[in-house]
């Protein structure tokens, strides 16, 4: 029976190169978290079922789960938060705030498209057991940073689910609130006339279809942050939606004050992860390429509740490592030839050598030179050397029998064609000089 080697919708290869490509993405925004003091953190692939599905759970029918050999219901994580928050309940010696970034990939089964996989790398910051507003603006420098070390151009939205509580509650819909956040969210997808729509139908009455068409409509073309939240503050209403705004306020007075390179924006119809977050939410998009949310995160004050500690306040945020990657692709950013690990390509074509050349590999490697050694002695030497060219090893070993003896060896420059007969130490200084 032949297999037909194909890979499943929503999960893909990633060639050599292209794994170089993404490591070195990851890379960056690992460096970044490591500048901001955040620790690595690993928890595992598969967890029991009841976490992840518990009131901050994703839908079961979007999670890879089954029953395991003895009997449990397992589940594959859908996200890194829910682990990290059940993390933090389980070790109660834990130093707060708590900083921890983790790096891994996750599953969902959900609808693929452009940017949409079901196998996809999550780069998350987390900072746990502080209220502290400065939090928020902390993850506005990481993004600011990781953003400038990939030279990618981002704009951030950033909005409150306490004012989103607040405008549900001016519209009389704060007891439909997840209907009426997931309806108004669309409005730059579907617009603002079937948006008012969809509203109607869900029971939202014509006056108040009336006045938040008058609010949207007068709100949409303004670019200033500060003077939107003020605007919006005089319509919503509620002490929740005050407190809203006033951390709204304060976190973009301050950025404001920063100077950084990234371009924010108030979004008061921003509505996302809302079984997570209570408080600053925020989504980053890319203003050079067509894509959806590369980034986003927010404030959630009681995640840690379901496992039993309750009013822990955190905040963080995830980076969509392949959704940046499908980004600079798009936009030809990454280098024609990318930095490989392999240095040196040793030449093996005299049998009666095969251990002295092998010892030769062993020694190079000692002295942190990243090698492949030819295995098969019998293939011709211009063989070996277009082998190397096409792997694109800038080294070239090409080991003789009176060579050896004498302790020098013929060293080919791929790239520049050129070769010269060196010492060992000579070989080294080569290598690592052109390394640098």
């Amino acid at each position: 029976m032949s297999i037909e080697p194909k890979t499943l919708k929503g999960f893909r290869d990633f060639a050599p190169k292209d794994k170089i490509a993404r490591d070195i993405l990851i890379g960056k925004i690992k460096n970044t978290f490591e500048l901001f003091g955040y620790l690595p953190l690993e928890t595992p692939a598969l967890e029991f079922k009841e976490i992840l599905t518990g009131d901050y759970g994703e839908d079961e029918k979007l999670m890879y789960s089954f029953t395991d050999h003895g009997g449990r219901e397992v589940a594959m994580r859908f996200d890194l938060t829910v682990p990290f928050a059940r993390y933090v309940a389980g070790n109660k010696s834990l130093t707060f705030p708590f900083k921890r970034y983790q790096i891994a990939p996750v599953w969902r089964g959900e609808n693929t498209q452009a940017g949409r996989y079901r196998e996809f790398y999550q780069c998350d910051v987390d900072s746990i057991g502080s209220p502290s507003l400065m939090n928020e603006i902390e993850l506005l420098l990481i993004i600011n940073d990781a953003f400038n070390a990939l030279n990618l151009k981002v704009k951030v939205l950033l909005n409150n689910r306490k004012i989103l509580l607040g405008l549900a509650e001016r519209c009389q819909m704060h007891e439909n609130f997840f209907a009426f956040s997931t309806i108004i969210d669309k409005l730059d997808k579907i617009g603002l006339e079937k948006v008012l729509v969809e509203l109607q139908q869900i029971g939202m009455s014509q006056t108040n279809l009336y006045d938040l068409n008058d609010f949207l409509s007068s709100t949409m073309s303004i670019k200033n942050p500060l003077q939107k939240l003020e605007i919006t503050a005089k319509f919503i209403k509620g002490e929740v939606a005050e407190k809203g705004i006033a951390e709204m306020r304060y976190i973009l007075e301050n950025i404001g004050r920063l100077n950084l390179a990234i371009e924010t924006e108030f979004d008061f119809l921003l509505a996302r992860g809302l079984n997570y977050y209570t408080g600053t939410i925020l989504e980053v998009k890319s203003t050079e390429a067509a894509m959806g949310s590369i980034c986003g995160g927010g404030r959630y004050d009681n995640l840690t509740g379901i496992f039993g500690m309750p009013d822990v306040s955190g905040v963080g945020m995830s980076f969509g490592a392949d959704r940046i990657y499908d980004v600079i692709e798009q936009l030809q950013r990454f280098p024609s030839h990318l930095s490989q690990s392999i240095k040196l390509f040793i030449a093996n074509f005299i049998p009666e050598l095969e251990i002295e050349v092998l010892q030769l590999a062993i020694k190079l490697r000692q002295n942190n030179i990243p090698l492949e050694l030819f295995p098969d002695s019998s293939v011709k030497l211009k063989k070996q050397l277009n082998l190397a060219h096409q792997k694109q090893i800038p080294w070239v070993l090409i080991p003789g029998d009176e060579e050896i003896k004498q302790g020098k060896f013929t060293l080919k420059n791929m790239l520049r064609g050129e070769q010269f007969v060196l010492t060992f130490d000579e070989i080294l200084n080569y290598i690592h000089t052109y390394e640098n």
